[in-house]
């Protein structure tokens, strides 16, 4: 198996997740943490999408969407490019406030359209270039991606976790 559909298989799994984490619930089933200073169900889903349209704009030295487009407006946020939810309070949390469900879902598709395009043109030599020499290793192209789905992934299952707990 190539490269490129490897990881078009890997992220491909991102939306799904989401969508069952999201779908059928209410704003403030989605935005009520479920216990104080825990991260409800909307930041979660925002988050990654944040990290994914932060970290892949980077990679591919473009705009984010969330700055971009009209996303910030939508979660009653500035288009701050730096607000991916990296040390956020209990309060910036809360601040995370979808108009409506459908949101979460739409801002991360948006996102994974723009991520599918980047992967689909993806080739095995590619996946070396550097791309931070902030850390020792310097990161390259392929850990980088492997991080973002990480991340993503870690906070699907603590969505799901919550949803669990609202008995969904």
């Amino acid at each position: 198996m190539d490269v490129s559909p490897l990881l078009i298989e890997l992220y491909g799994r991102i939306p799904p997740l989401a969508a069952r984490a999201v779908t059928g619930l209410d704003l403030d089933q989605l935005t009520d943490p479920p216990a104080p200073g825990a991260n409800p169900i909307a930041w979660l889903v925002w988050h990654l999408a944040r990290i994914q349209d932060h970290h892949t704009a980077q990679l591919l030295e473009i705009e984010q969407i969330w700055v971009g487009d009209d996303w910030a407006r939508q979660f009653g946020l500035d288009p701050d490019p730096s607000n991916t939810g990296f040390g956020h309070s209990p309060a910036d949390v809360a601040s995370v406030r979808p108009e409506r469900p459908e949101v979460l879902l739409e801002y991360l598709a948006a996102v994974d359209r723009r991520t599918h395009s980047m992967l689909k043109a993806l080739t095995p030599p590619d996946l070396d270039r550097i791309v931070d020499r902030r850390w020792d290793p310097p990161v390259t192209l392929g850990v980088r991606l492997v991080s973002i789905a990480d991340d993503s992934l870690q906070h699907l299952g603590q969505a799901a976790y919550v949803r669990g707990l609202l008995g969904g």
